[in-house]
Parts: structure tokens; sequence; C-alpha cells
């Protein structure tokens, strides 16, 4: 959890400006049943994380996917993804939600999520609802 906390600081808050009470929340601190993950370069270097928790009992809602300036566009955030929705299939999971900042809309249409409401914003930054079917 501290190294994922680390990256996801050095993306949102030193990059983007996020206060760091906002980035960091409850599912970080008290939801036990959500699911952190990371993802590591072929070194072993940790260089992307994210996480889901369930939105209800049918939809993880995936979020605070952040990956290393440095290896962005190499394939860790499609991996890290993919680990993450892997695991929400595993889990019963039929539905995944999440907020994409719109800068990334094609980085997730491209792994399968359609838009799914209107554009929000959350800590200063233009998010897109989108969903993906799991089953």
């Amino acid at each position: 959890m501290r190294v994922a906390r680390e990256i996801r600081i050095r993306v949102f808050v030193e990059e983007q400006g996020v206060p760091l009470d906002e980035e960091m929340d409850a599912h970080d601190v008290t939801d036990r049943a959500a699911v952190h993950a990371l993802v590591y370069d072929d070194s072993g270097t940790p260089v992307g994380a994210g996480r889901f928790y369930a939105a209800d009992r049918q939809t993880a809602q995936v979020g605070r996917m952040a990956v290393s300036a440095e290896t962005r566009g190499a394939g860790a955030g499609a991996a890290l993804l993919a680990g993450l929705l892997a695991e929400a299939r595993r889990r019963g999971f039929t539905r995944a939600h999440l907020w994409a900042q719109t800068h990334a809309c094609a980085f997730y249409r491209k792994a399968g999520f359609y838009n799914d409401g209107a554009p929000l914003w959350d800590a200063g930054i233009e998010h897109q609802p989108m969903s993906l079917t799991l089953v």
C-alpha cells in the first residue's frame, strides 16, 4: 500500500496538483475490501498503481489508476487495468465503472469502456464516467 501511495502522490499530487487530502480517501484507509494493485517494469521497479472497490453488488468501481511519467505508453497501464478487471471478474462483478480524466478516455475506450453519463469535475480535473460489461 505504501508503494501505491507513493506512485499516486507523484502522479496526482505532484504532477497534476490534486490536494493530498482529496487524493487519499476511505478506500485507502478503512475499506478492507478494496483491491489495490501494482504493476512493475522489467527490472522489478513498481511503476503503476490502481484499485477497485464494490460500488454495488455487481459493479467494481475502478480508480486511482496512476503510471509513472517515464513509463507511460509502454503498456504498464494496460497491464494494470487488465489485472484489475480480471480480479473483478474473478470476484463475481459483472460491470466495471470509472471516472476517466478526459485526456485518458481513448485509453479506456481501447479497453472496451464506453461513456456512461455526462462529464463531471473532480479535484479540478474534468472526468468522463465510463463503464464496461465484464461478462
